[in-house]
């Protein structure tokens, strides 16, 4: 045990006495090998108060030796005695309680243990409060799910447009205008149809009065589709979260497609119904007629 510093054989002393409840001294000597020190003899019955001004344990010395504030000394000191039922030591220049100063006992009281502070050079700590541990700065903005236009958006655009390229050279290819002679008034051509982006509204007039079928239906559908980014104001992108949305688009798109069909390919002369694969495709146009 002689190599080991005598700091930290008093503060192991400390420690065991403390756990085992007996004296840091004994402890120590133990420790050491030493034989322990005599036992201090039986305190008296009564134990009178000391004088104001009187020997005791000097405070104010021991906070500027240890480093600790003096009310937390006498704290200590009072929660010491308290505990171990032993009178309050006297302090040098402080008064005891009147509850220890006329403290009589009928048995003799234990001896008060030693005071034992921290080791010599050793500066404690007081713990002020606990601070939760977190982020010095929290995040200001909360991440979005959003994507930029170029080059996602752009990208996505520009290959649909090779794709509609393709598909309109091929059909170019394949199938020719449907273009005829000169226009001739006196021979007018059997069905006379609009252009394809109108059929879909002459064939409304098949089913229809023309105020119906030419104003008040187109009126209708032109304003849902006006007021779909009133309705709908969801600003996911997600096809799943704009179910609204994607369900009236649909319904527009799916009646002005069958609509355009049927007047395309399913309307021959006096715009009557037929059957494409038996009586063949009018696609007879009257404006190009009138070129």
């Amino acid at each position: 045990m002689a190599q080991l510093p005598e700091s930290l054989l008093r503060r192991s002393a400390e420690a065991r006495a403390k756990a085992e409840g007996r004296s840091v001294e004994d402890v120590l000597a133990e420790i050491k090998g030493e034989a322990p020190p005599t036992a201090p003899p039986p305190a008296v019955a009564e134990t009178p108060a000391p004088a104001a001004g009187g020997g005791g344990r000097d405070l104010d010395a021991e906070a500027a030796t240890f480093g600790v504030p003096r009310p937390l000394l006498e704290r200590s000191m009072f929660a010491r005695s308290k505990a171990d039922g032993t009178p309050v030591p006297a302090m040098a220049g402080v008064a005891a309680p009147a509850a220890a100063a006329t403290a009589v006992t009928a048995a003799p009281a234990p001896a008060p243990a030693a005071f034992s502070g921290p080791p010599p050079g050793v500066r404690t700590q007081r713990l002020l409060t606990v601070v939760k541990a977190g982020a010095i700065q929290g995040t200001g903005r909360e991440p979005e799910d959003k994507v930029n236009v170029w080059p996602h958006l752009l990208a996505i655009e520009f290959v649909a447009l090779l794709a509609m390229l393709a598909f309109l050279t091929l059909l170019s290819a394949f199938v020719d205008a449907p273009l005829l002679e000169f226009a001739n008034f006196n021979q007018q051509p059997n069905p006379s149809k609009a252009p394809w982006y109108f059929l879909g509204l002459q064939e409304l007039l098949a089913y229809f009065d023309p105020q119906v079928a030419g104003i008040i239906i187109p009126g209708f559908g032109v304003a849902a589709l006006a007021f779909i980014p009133y309705i709908d104001r969801n600003p996911s992108v997600r096809p799943s979260d704009r179910k609204f949305a994607i369900s009236l688009f649909t319904v527009f798109f799916v009646g002005a497609s069958v609509l355009t069909i049927f007047g395309s390919f399913f309307r021959g002369p006096g715009f009557n119904f037929v059957f494409p694969w038996v009586d063949g495709i009018f696609f007879d146009d009257l404006l190009t007629i009138l070129e």
